[in-house]
């Protein structure tokens, strides 16, 4: 006699399969979307897991892990930001939001700073075959700001 899979163990199967095949498309065809890990542009130390994700042809990035000496806060705030950020744990924070595809970049966005609380407009580029991601923030005109590579966690 044939064995019936309940319908409930056949619906996550299915919901885990779609999102296995959308995180292979995103990767394959250079979407950002996925978990990166940021490394800091200084010291090329990992810094963070950001999850970026898209809605309605928009990116945002959220912060999912610190990588924090033992000594340091592992549960941070943002003690420096403004408005609705000000004290609000830097881990689970939207950083990154507003990206929308233009040719190969993704532009017109911004990106948080915890560290300082500032905010820059930012665009990103995916590089290396959707393995790397070159984040850029910066004040006015792109050439006049920083770029951080992170790499492709998933």
């Amino acid at each position: 006699m044939p064995r019936i899979t309940s319908p409930s163990r056949f619906s996550t199967a299915a919901v885990l399969m779609a999102g296995l095949l959308a995180s292979a498309t995103a990767w394959a065809d250079g979407s950002p979307v996925g978990l990166w890990k940021s490394i800091d542009d200084a010291s090329g130390k990992p810094k963070a897991l950001i999850r970026i994700t898209e809605s309605n042809g928009e990116l945002s990035g959220k912060i999912e892990k610190l990588f924090r000496a033992p000594d340091e806060d592992q549960n941070p705030l943002c003690q420096k930001c403004e408005g609705e950020r000000k004290d609000q744990p830097v881990i689970g924070m939207t950083i990154l939001s507003g990206l929308k595809k233009d040719g190969e970049e993704y532009n017109g966005g911004q990106i948080l700073d915890p560290a300082n609380g500032k905010v820059y407009k930012s665009k990103l580029t995916v590089v290396d075959d959707g393995q790397k991601l070159n984040v850029r923030g910066y004040i006015g005109m792109p050439m006049l700001g920083r770029t951080q590579t992170w790499l492709r966690e998933q």
